[in-house]
């Protein structure tokens, strides 16, 4: 559409020209001789900005201005005024005028200052969308999930969001840390100020400082111009520390004094900054085995856990699994054009007995790969990934679900299953490594060894490495 622009001025002459010269440019354009015209003009019809004079009979440009700000902000507008008059043009900005062009009018400057006011303009007007659709998405109702355990959340998200206490969110890689931080934000009075995300896991060590600080220009090599760091992107609003148990220790004591006497140094400079940041910290470690190892400040783990959430792993709520694979399918329908009507009853059966060490998110690209590559109407048990159908993805059965028939059952044959998935899980977890695996099942290496050959697992993971 053609950015719509109101010029206002008693001068003919001056509103023949603008109209011509914009008309030009492309713009659609409306004049008016003063301004109690124009705001009678702006009754019926809207704008995207106004060139407006200074000196006009019945309604002067700055009386104009003030109206313009007070019944319609969205609205750019820019003063004209006369060769060394600008301190006029000065005041007028001051009451929130984007710009003046000076008469005798340099075209190539008016078209260049028009030009960059409507472009700032829509910026503006992108980035409070945006931040519309940011609220709208971390809204409640989008947030999925019918279990006790997400209801849990759900109550402590919304009580803590309305006020800027800290919170530690803790729980299993995939469960959804990082949704639950930008519900406490976007559901909050801070809404509409910055969320600032930092993995503090994949920044090494020696930048740590000048990316959560900043940095002077010249205090180290490389450092070539000043940088404003993460928390003073963040002032005002939230800084979401993510994978917080990864920060070393020379981090850990500055970002503590951060928290606690909310002032920043950044790196080279000699003067402090004070900064209003609220934390939400995130991790799938054990702080408190960490802080009881001395690897984890204990003062700063106290400032993170002012209110901890602890987000649920999939398997603990397997009823929330046909709500998250639906609301998928939807999201991945629009976003890769498919029309897949449903999840068959059986593909669903599957997908409710998996086991999800990937949680949350391992569900959602299991469904975006199904959605991808099915070519029907209907996501069959065929159309899922294999790993969904093989015994060790499975999830363990409870005694509370094992059943004991008429003719009993093969009770070594239950435990013997039992002990395979086990297995499984734990040189998955220690990535192969069969040594790491034995301890997390707090086992000898050689009994590991065994086991693992009992039931052909080799292939697994290998490695060479002696019993203790």
């Amino acid at each position: 559409m053609k950015s719509r622009i109101l010029v206002v001025d008693d001068e003919e002459s001056i509103r023949e020209f603008l109209e011509i010269m914009l008309k030009k440019e492309g713009y659609e354009v409306t004049t008016a001789e003063d301004g109690a015209k124009a705001r009678d003009i702006l009754t019926k019809k809207s704008f995207d900005m106004i060139i407006s004079d200074m000196q006009m009979p019945n309604l002067t440009g700055i009386e104009l201005l003030r109206h313009v700000r007070e019944s319609y902000p969205d609205i750019v507008f820019m003063i004209i005024t006369a060769f060394g008059t600008t301190e006029t043009a000065v005041e007028a900005m001051k009451l929130g005028a984007y710009d003046y062009l000076t008469k005798p009018f340099k075209i190539d400057e008016v078209r260049l200052n028009i030009a960059n006011a409507l472009r700032s303009k829509n910026l503006e007007t992108e980035v409070r969308v945006l931040k519309k659709e940011l609220v709208k998405e971390y809204s409640f109702q989008n947030m999925v999930g019918n279990s006790d355990a997400m209801h849990s959340v759900f109550n402590l998200i919304q009580r803590v969001s309305q006020a800027p206490t800290n919170v530690l969110i803790t729980g299993e890689s995939g469960t959804g840390k990082e949704v639950i931080a930008k519900a406490i934000h976007y559901n909050g009075p801070l809404k509409d100020k910055p969320f600032v995300t930092v993995n503090c896991g994949a920044i090494p060590e020696n930048l740590m400082e000048s990316e959560m600080f900043g940095h002077k220009k010249g205090s180290f090599t490389g450092a070539i111009a000043d940088k404003a760091g993460l928390f003073e992107v963040a002032d005002g609003g939230t800084l979401f520390l993510d994978e917080v148990g990864e920060l070393p220790a020379s981090i850990q004591v500055k970002l503590l004094r951060a928290i606690q006497e909310r002032i920043i140094r950044r790196v080279g400079a000699t003067d402090d900054m004070k900064v209003e940041v609220r934390i939400i910290a995130a991790t799938n470690r054990n702080l408190e085995e960490m802080v009881s190892k001395n690897t984890f400040r204990q003062d700063l783990f106290y400032r993170l856990n002012v209110i901890n959430i602890k987000s649920p792993p999939l398997r603990d709520r397997s009823e929330d699994i046909p709500l998250l694979a639906n609301h998928f399918l939807r999201k991945y329908n629009d976003k890769l054009g498919k029309q897949i009507q449903s999840i068959s009853v059986e593909a669903m059966d599957i997908l409710k007995k998996y086991n999800y060490p990937g949680n949350v998110r391992e569900l959602e690209n299991m469904i975006e790969r199904t959605v991808a590559l099915e070519a029907g109407s209907t996501i069959l048990p065929e159309s899922l990934p294999p790993m969904v159908n093989t015994p060790s993805g499975r999830k363990m059965a409870s005694s509370n679900e094992i059943e004991i028939g008429d003719d009993g059952l093969d009770l070594d044959k239950v435990i013997g299953q039992i002990e395979k998935e086990l297995l499984i899980k734990a040189i998955h977890a220690s990535n192969g490594v069969k040594k790491k695996a034995a301890k997390l099942l707090k086992i000898s290496f050689r009994s590991m060894r065994y086991r693992v050959e009992k039931y052909s697992l080799g292939v697994m993971g290998d490695d060479e490495m002696d019993d203790e």
